[in-house]
């Protein structure tokens, strides 16, 4: 193998500049004391150049010429105080506080606040890159009602429910969730593979159909659902729940969020005349992310139906009561809805 196919073991090149400084001054020295530049280069692991280069500086400059010097970068724009406001305005605040149109950060916006409290001007890849040191990422955020109460859901998941599950074993019951939901022919997801520049085309019928399903999902992995043509009443509830009671062993809990047909006079007429067999309790208001239900939405809808294509009404009640019972006969996913972190006081 030839001398220059690889970097030798002793090359200046592998070195730290405090190193590099002593091995300068040790070269300039042995030239001094009338060793060859091209022998102490060979020595010492550099090219012959770079040892006439030292000799050169020492005569220009002198000995200070050669020592190490701080590796040149451009200073940091935003101090470490100015960082760590940004990073509290990013974290801690609405844009919508800050006079924005829209409630999502977006790079130009916290450009716009940099400039707006700290008279730095930075471009939007800089500002991308100062947010990724700061430990900040683009995330798809959760949406929450703004009329919930947190102290109502803290409630709900420390007390409430604790004490709902409680009693649900002292009776030997079964607690379930449930919900409501539509679906129509027009709602699509998920994306497909076709040629960059061409978007893909699925056809579909033109015409608008829609069905509404009731679902109540337990711990357990149990699923019960019903599929309605029509608004959901308080006299669908209650065929829903007379339903889930023949289904069911022994008495029933089910949680509900406070839905008008959930409330309704017939529905509590309904649930005093099961003689204990069927209880409501309701989950607090605005709060869809404590109900384990909606995932059921989320796996029929998004992924089943959504992917598919809708022919007809009638093929949207068979596709949609075909992914139920695809689910029903799935309890081991079913019990993974319960792993969402916001639904572990279920489990706790």
């Amino acid at each position: 193998m030839g001398e220059n196919s690889c970097v030798r073991d002793n090359d200046g090149r592998k070195l730290d500049h405090k190193t590099l400084e002593v091995l300068r001054m040790r070269a300039v020295e042995q030239v001094a004391a009338g060793a060859h530049p091209e022998e102490v280069a060979i020595t010492l692991g550099f090219h012959k150049n770079t040892v006439y280069g030292w000799l050169a500086k020492v005569r220009e400059g002198g000995h200070g010429a050669l020592k190490a010097k701080a590796v040149p970068g451009r200073p940091p724009r935003l101090s470490p105080t100015q960082i760590s406001r940004l990073y509290g305005f990013i974290v801690g605040v609405d844009p919508r506080q800050l006079s924005f149109e829209f409630a999502l950060w977006t790079r130009e916006m916290v450009r716009e606040v940099i400039v707006r409290e700290f008279g730095v001007r930075l471009s939007v890849v800089s500002v991308g890159r100062l947010m990724r040191t700061m430990g900040l990422s683009p995330q798809r955020p959760l949406h929450r009602a703004y009329q919930q109460d947190p102290d109502a859901v803290e409630r709900w998941k420390t007390e409430q429910f604790p004490a709902i599950r409680a009693e649900a074993k002292k009776a030997g019951a079964t607690v379930f969730f449930a919900d409501e939901a539509g679906i129509r022919s027009d709602y699509h997801a998920g994306t497909t593979w076709a040629p960059v520049g061409q978007t893909p085309v699925v056809a579909n019928t033109g015409a608008r159909y829609s069905i509404n399903m009731l679902s109540a999902v337990s711990a357990q992995g149990a699923l019960r659902f019903m599929v309605h043509d029509g608004t959901v009443t308080a006299t669908v509830f209650i065929e829903f729940c007379k339903r889930l009671l023949t289904d069911a062993a022994g008495p029933v809990f089910l949680i509900v969020d406070g839905h008008p047909s959930h409330r309704a006079k017939a529905v509590t007429k309904f649930v005093a005349s099961t003689d204990g067999r069927l209880r409501l309790f309701f989950l607090p208001g605005y709060s869809p992310q404590l109900n384990p239900d909606e995932w059921v939405w989320k796996n029929v809808k998004h992924d089943r139906i959504g992917k598919t294509g809708v022919t007809s009404k009638d093929d949207l009640k068979t596709k949609a009561t075909g992914a139920l019972r695809r689910l029903q006969k799935l309890p081991a996913l079913i019990c993974g809805f319960f792993h969402d972190p916001n639904l572990a006081y279920i489990t706790a």
